[in-house]
């Protein structure tokens, strides 16, 4: 598997001509998930191509983060908080559409060719007789997935699909901070157990993250707001942090256990934030199982945190309660 270095909540939209199918997934899909229903294609397009220039406006603010910092600006982490703060339209962006192929007066696909700018993942709902026209349409990179209407336990199935595909939809977003990793930093986030243990973390308790190379860590905010930083040192780095944590005025037992891949000072966190105090060192642990990367999570305080009335779950709370569209 591989690990997605960016994500952030975003929008899951249905497209069903079935206002009984609509309402069964308005109440069926997680709570935590900003869902839009739509029973009509053109409205349902319409809404859907208003919003590439908005994606594209959101890949350029973060791009233009990463420019900063290579230019001598602010620190990666620093801007990165100022932008959870300030661009929550980011929530709104469809990551995902859903589109049932037998419609009347046009089709799933025709739908979905529609949105030709449109960068969101497609899932295309399918009935018997289309099987073989959806295993055609996947072939040939129309769409990420099918699912056949008759598929037992159909709403455990679509939930578990568009949880995996929410996972990878903002594939751009992640080159952008890929960019921003060495080589050794990459190479060691495609080790399948590193990617692995990493997206397990994240997912158990970030909505939205982004992981970066300098500092080498992934910054992290739940659905309340709260910010945690998971500090990565490769092992072969461990002799270098002791150093500089004794030199920011780290305990000498703290050093020494630094160097003996007990513990992570948060050095660069420290210097992100503004902080002048000693850096915090706390506990390491293992990622993956090739015993070359570790892992420490520091908490953000609340007065380096973005609002919290800018937090996932503040505005999903303010959106419309779920209702088919027409």
């Amino acid at each position: 598997m591989s690990f997605s270095l960016y994500r952030s909540p975003g929008t899951i939209v249905f497209l069903d001509d079935d206002p009984d199918y609509l309402d069964m997934l308005a109440l069926v899909m997680p709570e935590d998930w900003h869902v839009r229903l739509f029973r009509r294609s053109q409205t349902c397009i319409n809404q859907l191509q208003q919003e590439p220039p908005l994606w594209e406006a959101d890949a350029w603010t973060q791009q233009e983060i990463v420019e900063n910092a290579r230019a001598g600006g602010a620190p990666l982490i620093a801007q990165i908080l100022h932008y959870w703060g300030e661009h929550s339209r980011r929530y709104a962006l469809t990551q995902v559409c859903v589109v049932d192929y037998s419609m009347p007066g046009m089709d799933g696909l025709q739908a979905l060719g529609e949105l030709v700018d449109w960068p969101g993942l497609r899932v295309l709902l399918t009935g018997q007789a289309d099987e073989q026209i959806a295993v055609d349409a996947f072939n040939r990179g129309l769409i990420e997935q099918f699912i056949a209407k008759q598929t037992p336990d159909i709403s455990r199935r679509l939930i578990e699909t568009l949880g995996r595909l929410q996972a990878t939809a903002s594939g751009r977003h992640s080159q952008i901070w890929r960019s921003t990793l060495t080589q050794s930093q990459n190479a060691l986030l495609r080790v399948p157990s590193i990617a692995r243990d990493l997206a397990e973390f994240v997912s158990n308790r970030w909505v939205e993250y982004v992981a970066i190379g300098r500092p080498f860590g992934i910054l992290g905010r739940d659905a309340n707001g709260r910010v945690g930083w998971l500090q990565l040192e490769p092992m072969s780095g461990l002799g270098e942090l002791a150093e500089f944590a004794g030199k920011a005025g780290v305990n000498a037992q703290s050093v020494a256990d630094i160097q003996k891949g007990k513990k992570l000072a948060a050095l660069e966190l420290g210097v992100a934030l503004g902080r002048a105090d000693p850096p915090e060192v706390n506990p390491a642990l293992p990622i993956g199982q090739e015993e070359s990367l570790l892992g420490a999570l520091f908490a953000v305080g609340i007065e380096h945190s973005p609002h919290a009335g800018t937090c996932y779950h503040r505005w999903l709370a303010a959106q419309p309660k779920r209702f088919v569209q027409g």
